[in-house]
């Protein structure tokens, strides 16, 4: 049976839910599966991994982990890697993860796939799933030696209780190189944001280049916010500066999985679809009724979207209240 240690981030005081949805797919493969979180004041809230799955959660808690920086979390990794034992390490796609992942791969001269959607058991091995193709197939990803280490997409998984309680905390020790501790993070800023995030949000309203101009999001901000939801963008209105980068879904974005999913506005090339088609329901208003996205829209609505989304966020808040 795997041997398998999950990387959890965290974010003013709490766990991360992709690292839990990591997590918790992990520990319903059987074995052991522990966690790892490192920062400065983590170990008051590192047992709340218990829920998902987690026997034991290390808690590397020192002031010089304080900023989120890689290689310091890399010095932790590596060592409890080597002295406990793990054979897999698991990480939830962000720009920190991706940076200690493959730093910890060339620490440990190890193998990482990158880019899953799922890990399976096959015959008392884990079998990587990745796509492949432009996410029209998906293809076999293994390795060929231990420690085995993967970088999962956002969304892959859903973060579910697997009623374990509060994991034991446990003191991973912090035992950092020298030339981890070159690197100085002088300023961290944060984008402004109300409500939730794109990969926390159960409703997302998405807008694309048929908004006509960055002022048309203002559009789907009003319906995001009577739903209780978040806004995204496509890479097109990204890319023209109409929208942050860090609400991009899409293949160069972030993958989102949430219960519904809003397309205003949008065509629905193959890249954005790979981002957003795992929303448990998906409804497209376009004004175009030959537009691509409509083929995997469980309810499409062709008219101006100028029109129908005031019309329909107006109808919301009068239901909601």
């Amino acid at each position: 049976m795997a041997k398998i240690l999950v990387f959890l981030e965290h974010h003013e005081g709490a766990l991360l839910k992709p690292s839990l949805s990591v997590l918790s797919h992990a520990a319903g493969l059987g074995g052991q599966v522990d966690g790892v979180v490192a920062g400065s004041g983590v170990r008051g809230f590192a047992g709340g991994a218990g829920a998902y799955g987690a026997a034991t959660v290390w808690a590397a808690d020192d002031e010089r982990l304080g900023a989120p920086l890689p290689q310091p979390r890399v010095d932790v990794l590596a060592k409890l890697v080597r002295d406990e034992g793990y054979d897999t390490v698991l990480f939830a796609q962000s720009v920190l993860a991706a940076d200690v992942a493959a730093g910890l791969a060339a620490r440990l001269d190890a193998g990482l796939n990158w880019d899953l959607t799922d890990l399976v058991g096959d015959g008392g091995a884990l079998v990587g799933k990745r796509p492949a193709l432009n996410d029209s197939v998906l293809v076999d990803a293994g390795w060929t030696s231990e420690p085995r280490l993967g970088l999962f997409r956002s969304g892959s998984f859903d973060a579910t209780e697997r009623g374990g309680g509060t994991a034991q905390v446990r003191d991973a020790a912090v035992e950092l190189e020298d030339f981890s501790l070159a690197a100085e993070m002088v300023e961290q800023a944060h984008a402004e944001q109300q409500g939730p995030s794109i990969e926390d949000a159960d409703v997302i309203v998405a807008g694309g280049r048929g908004l006509g101009e960055a002022a048309g999001f203002a559009l789907c901000e009003e319906l995001a916010q009577a739903l209780g939801g978040a806004v995204a963008a496509t890479r097109a209105v990204v890319d023209a500066g109409w929208y942050p980068y860090a609400a991009q879904v899409g293949q160069t974005g972030k993958t989102v999985a949430p219960k519904l999913y809003v397309a205003v506005g949008i065509s629905g090339a193959i890249q954005h679809k790979v981002g957003m088609q795992g929303a448990g329901v998906i409804v497209s208003i376009n004004k175009d009724p030959n537009a691509p996205i409509f083929e995997f829209s469980d309810l499409g609505v062709v008219g101006d979207l100028h029109a129908i989304v005031p019309k329909l966020t107006e109808l919301v808040r009068a239901r909601r209240s």
